[in-house]
């Protein structure tokens, strides 16, 4: 055990909880879509239905994302390994030939995820070198599935994880 904080070391100490992998998507006011991997996501509340996620103080789109009323949170599946790898890089447009559906306030939708939320902004709030996003759940889809984890740094189906495995 270590009694120094050591950003690196600590960040693999975080690395040691799996977490389940969402791509979030937003339409801007100038009409481009984003889209962003993220882990942070959790359930906040039933009532009112509330998520939250966490977006990084540096990443080049947090003011645009501030300014927006909705996203999508999209829970991935196993075999949306590619999807989170492609929303993680920069890239122009990273829906580039994607199916997409539209969902609440014109934000992308991407089909094929185990869970979907469209949700409206609820509540930010400053953490760091993070922002905190609240979103109040206006409609969910849900499917059976494998999701797909992130543990150690590495990619793994939910049934390779919880059996100590990983990608």
């Amino acid at each position: 055990m270590r009694s120094a904080l050591d950003p690196l070391d600590l960040r693999r100490a975080f690395g040691r909880f799996a977490t389940g992998v969402t791509v979030v998507t937003f339409r801007l006011d100038d009409g481009r879509r984003v889209g962003i991997t993220a882990n942070s996501f959790a359930s906040v509340s039933l009532d009112p239905p509330l998520v939250s996620w966490n977006y990084r103080r540096a990443s080049p789109h947090l003011q645009a994302v501030l300014a927006c009323r909705h996203f999508v949170v999209h829970v991935l599946s196993a075999e949306q390994i590619e999807l989170s790898r492609r929303m993680a890089q920069p890239a122009a447009d990273k829906f580039a030939g994607l199916v997409l559906q539209e969902g609440v306030g014109g934000t992308p939708r991407i089909p094929g995820s185990l869970a979907t939320f469209e949700c409206e902004a609820w509540k930010t709030i400053d953490a760091g070198d993070h922002v905190i996003f609240l979103g109040h759940v206006l409609h969910y889809e849900h499917t059976e599935g494998e999701p797909l984890v992130f543990v150690n740094g590495r990619y793994a189906p939910g049934a390779q994880a919880m059996a100590g495995g990983a990608a």
